[in-house]
């Protein structure tokens, strides 16, 4: 069956009188894309890049002194994740490019021995493009990740790690964040981390199970079709996935939603919350976990409507008002920190219940107002 246009599906559940905000359900291309996730987890696994390989062997003896990484919007997420994995990983310093330094400033400068990494899942954003161009020719070693190998940033690059994720249709991304992600997992091992195979390839199966329990979070999100605010709190390896759920829920239900993380907000934004306050927690077990329970203590408190992303055993001692449970056995080797592993399963419930907020309010997550797949800035 080939896929129709969201306006013709529209159209066709009027004619044949079905309820409009099922066909959304059953047609939606951000739903369609949310649960392709293991088969592209799996596919990436199964078959990396070779490039992966080669940073390998170029950063075996020599590792990079400072890593930069440039992207915007999803992308900048998953950059965020890059940060903390690589700096409690493998000890290199990390931070995020302002692309407009380069850009509109004129004024980079690159460290000698740094590796620039840019992210974008077209590869034809205007200024990640760039700060990648403006980097290179400072002389600094550039690494491209892409959605898109044929793309601009593919070829501006010294190596290309393409996520082959497939066409992602949806304005919203959704797997090509967790595709990026598991790109960076192999990044940070080919920089020396000491992440093994075998962990990583227990993430699709992990993402499979997040996947069974769809209804649970549409169910969850139909009782939230009034919601018009929101916070979305992380931390730590985590912080990446409270802002990327904040934007899609920004983005696909128009949601005034901010990111946090769990520090930041208990540093003055903490004083905006109110009794019924929709606020959402990544609570994951590892070196966040406490400092996290004691953030969700005083929420509920405080009379904030607190909905806890989290393991079962972990979310039992918190008073979530509500809770969304994360299925599976997570890999926590003894060397790394026990939420290494986590951050990919735990953005899939937040992915389905901004795709289903949006159905319980009769809008359209494949096409938001004022928004197109590739956005162009400097």
């Amino acid at each position: 069956m080939i896929p129709l246009p969201w306006v013709t599906r529209v159209q066709y559940a009027i004619r044949i009188g079905t309820d409009l905000r099922s066909t959304i359900s059953i047609m939606s291309l951000m739903l369609e894309e949310i649960r392709q996730q293991p088969e592209v987890l799996e596919a990436f696994l199964n078959a990396p890049p070779d490039s992966l390989a080669s940073l390998r062997n170029r950063y075996a003896r020599n590792r990079p002194s400072l890593v930069v990484i440039v992207a915007r919007g999803t992308s900048d997420n998953a950059a965020l994740f890059a940060r903390y994995l690589f700096e409690i990983t493998v000890g290199i310093p990390t931070t995020l490019a302002a692309p407009s330094i380069a850009t509109l400033y004129d004024r980079l400068t690159v460290p000698e021995g740094a590796l620039i990494i840019g992210i974008s899942q077209s590869g034809e954003s205007t200024d990640i493009n760039g700060y990648v161009d403006s980097a290179k020719r400072c002389g600094a070693f550039t690494v491209g990740i892409t959605n898109n190998g044929a793309s601009t940033l593919a070829r501006l690059a010294d190596e290309v790690v393409p996520i082959g994720a497939g066409t992602e249709a949806s304005v919203a991304a959704t797997k090509t964040y967790t595709a990026e992600l598991i790109a960076i997992y192999c990044l940070a091992r080919a920089l020396g981390a000491q992440i093994r195979t075998d962990d990583l390839k227990a993430i699709p199966k992990l993402v499979g199970n997040q996947l069974e329990f769809e209804t649970t979070v549409r169910e969850l999100a139909g009782r939230y079709r009034d919601m018009s605010h929101a916070v979305v709190v992380g931390r730590g390896l985590n912080y990446a996935n409270g802002l990327e759920f904040a934007l899609k829920l920004m983005e696909t239900s128009y949601v005034v939603a901010s990111g946090f993380s769990a520090a930041d907000f208990a540093h003055g934004p903490i004083a905006m919350v109110e009794r019924d306050f929709p606020s959402f927690v990544f609570s994951l077990p590892g070196p966040t976990a406490e400092q996290t329970g004691k953030l969700v203590r005083r929420l509920t408190d405080g009379g904030a409507d607190t909905i806890c992303i989290g393991p079962a055993d972990l979310l039992a001692g918190l008073p979530c008002a509500h809770s969304i449970e994360l299925r599976g056995r997570f890999p926590s080797p003894s060397d790394l920190p026990e939420d290494t592993f986590t951050v990919i399963p735990s953005i899939v419930p937040g992915q389905l219940f901004a795709a289903h907020l949006a159905e319980s309010k009769g809008l359209n997550p494949d096409h938001p107002r004022m928004l197109s797949k590739v956005t162009r800035t400097l």
